[in-house]
């Protein structure tokens, strides 16, 4: 399942230092979400979610929504 964060991202025009500030979450892990590089911990996706104002939905990529 593919994690929307650069999505996202480019949509809201952020950087990965901007979602950082809004989120909590660190620009390492950031980036490495936006890259495919690491699969997201739950909590991070809750910060990730409520820092960007979506739902945790909004953050997969997926035909069941």
């Amino acid at each position: 399942m593919k994690i929307l964060l650069d999505k996202i991202m480019y949509d809201k025009h952020l950087t990965i230092r901007q979602t950082a500030i809004l989120t909590g979450v660190p620009k390492s892990t950031i980036a490495d979400i936006a890259s495919e590089r690491i699969s997201p911990r739950l909590d991070i996706l809750e910060q990730l979610a409520k820092g960007l104002n979506v739902r945790i939905t909004d953050l997969f990529e997926s035909d069941y929504k």
